[in-house]
């Protein structure tokens, strides 16, 4: 988002991004390590599912003691809160420190509880998931309003432009994480419903998961149609070629075939094969920031 998408969206060549590499490599690295330490948490709580689910993949408690992974996801979310909390008073904006807070904290509680209850898990990790393209934003768009605001409204314009590219992003990692979410669910059903998870597939039962799932499989090909058509396609004096055959082959026919795979999924096996390929989606849709840059940098630009 930062280098391929924000900086080159900057206005002229005159206009620097102001956050700093080094803060930008900490803002990664405190992403990192409170996800680290999610994951850890996720595991330690998931210990006995997983071992019905997938024994092969099984590490806390096997591999690593269960002490030493509570010790390691204290550790890891001390460090990247703590990282958070440095970053959120140099751009001074303290309030952002909560964001740190709250991603901690709902990670937590997704292992403890939300995700054995009905699609709060999913919703959580989604929106978890979503929030990290925004970051970028969010401490990078209040040094750009401070060092360039007035410039900007003196031609009267914003860089509001910039928060809908990076939000198409966020809203897209959004939908495709619910959809993982979900498969996963579906995938994992039989152990969620030993341990007594109320998870989406658990309480509607597989047919009405597959229908959901379907219906968010057309609502993102429909979204992506739309912006591709409204704000991508004719936005340029020459039609975008290069967007409209990057999003039909890696985006509109990957998830045509992701509904067929669910379609057909009947078993484990079926909906395992479903995540693997939203994982591919949601690797394309993130590629696509490399499209965006060498269309504003060397065709458009």
């Amino acid at each position: 988002m930062r280098y391929l998408v924000m900086e080159p969206l900057l206005p002229s060549p005159a206009f620097t991004l102001q956050f700093g590499n080094f803060q930008f490599a900490l803002l990664v690295l405190s992403t990192v390590f409170i996800a680290a330490a999610g994951y850890i948490i996720n595991d330690y709580f998931d210990t006995r599912t997983d071992l019905i689910n997938k024994p092969d993949r099984v590490v806390v408690g096997i591999r690593i003691g269960r002490r030493m992974a509570m010790i390691l996801h204290a550790v890891f979310n001390v460090i990247g809160v703590g990282i958070g909390i440095y970053l959120s008073f140099y751009i001074g904006m303290p309030s952002l420190s909560l964001v740190f807070f709250l991603a901690a904290g709902l990670l937590w509680f997704y292992s403890t509880s939300y995700k054995r209850q009905f699609l709060l898990g999913n919703l959580s990790v989604a929106i978890l998931t979503g929030l990290v393209p925004l970051m970028v934003l969010l401490f990078e768009l209040p040094l750009l309003n401070r060092e360039y605001g007035p410039v900007m409204i003196r031609y009267g314009s914003n860089f509001n432009y910039m928060v809908a590219w990076v939000g198409g992003f966020s809203f897209f990692a959004f939908l495709t994480t619910l959809l993982r979410e979900i498969l996963k669910d579906a995938e994992d059903f039989e152990g969620d419903r030993a341990y007594g998870m109320k998870t989406l597939p658990i309480v509607l039962g597989i047919f009405w998961t597959r229908v959901i799932v379907l219906a968010l499989i057309a609502f993102t090909v429909t979204l992506l149609i739309y912006l591709l058509v409204k704000y991508i396609f004719f936005s340029v004096p020459q039609h975008d070629y290069i967007s409209l055959v990057y999003f039909t082959l890696f985006l509109i026919i990957p998830l045509l075939v992701l509904a067929l795979l669910v379609i057909l999924a009947g078993s484990k096996k079926g909906f395992h094969r479903a995540s693997i390929m939203i994982k591919w989606i949601m690797l394309a849709g993130i590629l696509y920031s490399g499209v965006v840059f060498y269309l504003i940098r060397f065709k458009y630009g």
